[in-house]
């Protein structure tokens, strides 16, 4: 008799399918599954409650998105950490959005750029008490955000793929950097394009990425301490 556990209540596909995605994505960007491990399809699927189908079509789609590698005759691997990799993913990255800000010079809504500079102080100049993760998604909430008022969705599509790949040196940077410089840096963007400061809109946040890159290199070795510390 088949184990109950790996038989679908629905057919597989649609909010199955999505879901399995999201669960697999997140224990990738989260490091639940280590950079470089080799997946075990059958007890994966018998810890989400899945059959091996929604499974390998959420790989798939992972794998198309850059967070697994399929090996062919092995199976699925967490994609390792690369720093040659993770350096095009961040010119990647300050490509989008400072095409993104051209638009939204022209596209953005008042309304919205007041909206975001209201989200900055809500979300203040300190972490507050606030986790790591949390500081990271309300600095990639911000970031949608202003690429958002370029009124191209795709190119914010781009965006959340970059950031889940390089999630770890984001993860890091903020961890040690300081919140207030970074807030500070969102602040005179949101400024300069509520201006219809074209270069100044440029020039700051290319600085702004480019802080990040210069760290790459030292951002990836701390984060590779973090993900195999010992959790006691």
């Amino acid at each position: 008799m088949a184990n109950p556990v790996e038989q679908d209540p629905e057919p597989s596909g649609g909010s199955i399918a999505d879901r399995v995605y999201d669960q697999v994505r997140s224990m990738a960007i989260g490091y639940a599954i280590k950079p470089g491990e080799r997946l075990n399809e059958g007890e994966l699927a018998r810890q989400l409650g899945v059959s091996r189908t929604p499974l390998r079509e959420a790989l798939n789609r992972l794998n198309t998105e850059g967070l697994m590698r399929l090996v062919p005759g092995k199976g699925f691997y967490c994609r390792d950490l690369d720093v040659h990799e993770i350096f095009s993913l961040y010119e990647l990255r300050k490509a989008v959005e400072v095409a993104a800000i051209g638009l939204a010079l022209v596209r953005a809504k008042e309304g919205d750029i007041d909206a975001l500079l209201a989200f900055l102080d809500a979300t203040g100049p300190d972490a507050a008490g606030r986790s790591t993760d949390q500081l990271v998604a309300l600095d990639e909430q911000f970031h949608e955000r202003l690429m958002a008022m370029s009124g191209n969705f795709e190119m914010v599509r781009v965006l959340r793929n970059v950031n889940a790949r390089i999630h770890i040196v984001r993860w890091t940077d903020m961890e040690r950097g300081d919140r207030r410089v970074t807030q500070n840096e969102h602040r005179q963007t949101l400024l300069a394009l509520k201006a219809r400061d074209g270069p100044g809109c440029a020039r700051l946040l290319e600085r702004h990425i480019d802080r990040r890159m210069d760290q790459i290199t030292s951002a990836l070795k701390e984060g590779y301490a973090q993900i195999y510390m010992p959790r006691g």
